[in-house]
């Protein structure tokens, strides 16, 4: 990153808790980070984080409390949606039957996680596909987790884990993606993820 010009990232204020987690974890990458929920400024951003914890519907009402709920559909540039944040990309969910903002065509529905507990919490591997955003990651790498929704395996799938079920570890088409683990808890595997989307060509 120090060789060329820092990547400018706003991550949309949605008021969740790991706002600044992601914004440290950016700036450790040596990124210019803005935590905003201005439409002008997400828009004019590099790269655009939409970071989420807690339940389908109150993310949802959070992006519209925001304000910027309009701007996600106009983005060019890579946005990638961090745990909850993925699944708001998507159309629909099981919790609280919530309609989300539609921009990739997947429903969110709770983990068969065959007797294991709820929700998945804590490190597991995934299997990474050849994309980008996963370059450099090998088999196995483990991430850190905390859901109990998920995403089926699809054709928009970029990478997948195993609890209880198979599901969608990672999502994307075009400029948009989501991982479904919090990279910003992730350690060097984590990092080196949120590195190649600063880098991967806008």
């Amino acid at each position: 990153m120090s060789q060329s010009q820092p990547k400018r990232v706003t991550i949309i204020d949605t008021g969740c808790a790991n706002l600044s987690s992601v914004r440290f974890a950016l700036l450790r990458l040596g990124a210019e980070v803005s935590v905003s929920r201005d439409p002008a400024q997400i828009l004019a951003s590099d790269r655009v984080i939409l970071p989420g914890v807690g339940s389908a519907p109150a993310g949802m009402q959070a992006l519209r409390d925001s304000g910027v709920l309009d701007s996600l559909g106009q983005l060019t540039q890579p946005l990638l949606g961090i745990c909850l944040g993925m699944q708001l990309l998507g159309q629909s969910s099981d919790e609280g039957q919530a309609q989300l903002t539609g921009l990739l065509p997947f429903r969110c529905s709770k983990l068969k996680a065959n007797g294991q507990p709820l929700p998945h919490m804590g490190w597991n591997t995934i299997s990474p596909g050849d994309h980008p955003l996963f370059a450099g990651i090998a088999e196995g790498s483990y991430l850190y987790f905390v859901h109990s929704y998920a995403v089926a395996e699809s054709e928009l799938t970029l990478a997948r884990c195993h609890y209880g079920q198979t599901f969608s570890a990672a999502v994307g088409r075009g400029n948009l993606m989501g991982v479904q683990f919090h990279p910003e808890r992730s350690g060097p595997v984590g990092a080196k993820i949120l590195q190649n989307f600063l880098e991967m060509p806008s």
